[in-house]
C-alpha cells in the first residue's frame, strides 16, 4: 500500500514537471526567468534616474558594425539593420569624416558631444532628478543638459544648440523625450557618422532594473538621412564608493604655457 502511495506521489510529481516545462515552452524566456526587478522611484512614484552612469558599448567608435582598425576595437554594432540609411550626397560626406577622422572629429578639440552621442560615450555622465525635469551632466567637457518635464513645448522660436531642446513625458515607466532645435556641429561617433542642423530625437529611457538603464533612441535627419533609424545601449550605474565625475578642462591644454601669467624677469 505505502509503495502504491509512493509511486502515485511520483507520478504527480513528474506530471506537474512535464505541465511547467510545456508552459515555459509557450511564455517569453524573460517571465519564465523573471528575477527581481524593484527599480528606484522619487517621491512622484515615477522611476528614478538619480546617479552616476556610464555604458560599456563601443558605440562611439562606430555605431555600425566594423572590425579592428587603429582607433576602434570590433564591434557589432547599435544601429537596428546594421546600417544608418544615408542619402547618397550625405553617404559622401560620411566618407570624408572617416577619412579625416583623427583631426576632424570636435571631440579632439574637447567640444560638446551633443545627443546622442554624450549618452554613449565612454566616460560617465550624472543624472539629478526632480518632477519638473532631469539634468544631466557629462564629464566630457562638463556639458550640461536639463530635460524638461513639466509639460512644456519646446520654444517657437530658438537659437541652434549643441544639446538641443530635450522636452521629456512619460509613458508607464518609460521616459520619451524628444530632442530637436540642434545645430550641425557634432559627430555621433568617432568613425564619422554625423548629422545636420534638422537633426531630431526621440529617446527613450528605461530602468531595466535598478542599476541599469536601457536607452533606445531614434534618429532623423531628413537632409541626410533617408528614414529615421534606431539604436539602443545600456548605461550602467557606477557602485564604488565615492565616485564622482573629475574635472575635465583638455580644451585649455593648449593654453597652459600662457596662465597663469609668468613674472616679468626684465
Amino acid at each position: 500500500m505505502l509503495l502504491k502511495m509512493q509511486s502515485g506521489q511520483r507520478v504527480k510529481e513528474i506530471a506537474t514537471l512535464l505541465s511547467f516545462m510545456v508552459l515555459a515552452f509557450f511564455l517569453p524566456v524573460d517571465h519564465v526567468f523573471a528575477h527581481d526587478t524593484k527599480i528606484p522611484r522619487g517621491a512622484d512614484k515615477k522611476p528614478d534616474f538619480s546617479g552616476i552612469w556610464e555604458t560599456t558599448s563601443s558605440a562611439d567608435e562606430d555605431l555600425e558594425p566594423h572590425i579592428a582598425r587603429a582607433d576602434a576595437s570590433s564591434g557589432v554594432g547599435v544601429v537596428e539593420g546594421g546600417e544608418i540609411p544615408y542619402l547618397p550626397q550625405a553617404l559622401e560626406q560620411r566618407k570624408k569624416n572617416f577619412e579625416n577622422r583623427f583631426t576632424a572629429d570636435p571631440r579632439l578639440r574637447g567640444a560638446t558631444l551633443g545627443v546622442p552621442r554624450g549618452i554613449y560615450y565612454r566616460e560617465p555622465i550624472q543624472l539629478f532628478q526632480r518632477p519638473r525635469d532631469i539634468t544631466i551632466v557629462h564629464q566630457f567637457g562638463h556639458s550640461v543638459r536639463t530635460i524638461h518635464t513639466n509639460n512644456t513645448e519646446h520654444p517657437d522660436d530658438p537659437n541652434d544648440w549643441w544639446l538641443g531642446d530635450s522636452r521629456g513625458h512619460w509613458e508607464g515607466d518609460t521616459l520619451v523625450v524628444d530632442v530637436k532645435h540642434f545645430n550641425d556641429k557634432t559627430w555621433l561617433d568617432r568613425s564619422g557618422n554625423f548629422h545636420s542642423d534638422a537633426l531630431h530625437v526621440v529617446e527613450r529611457w528605461k530602468l531595466a532594473d535598478a542599476n541599469t538603464i536601457e536607452y533606445k533612441a531614434t534618429i532623423e535627419d531628413k537632409n541626410v538621412f533617408s528614414r529615421p533609424w534606431n539604436i539602443t545601449v545600456y548605461l550602467h550605474r557606477h557602485p564604488e564608493k565615492n565616485f564622482q565625475l573629475i574635472e575635465d578642462y583638455r580644451y585649455t591644454l593648449e593654453y597652459e604655457q600662457h596662465y597663469p601669467p609668468k613674472p616679468d624677469t626684465k
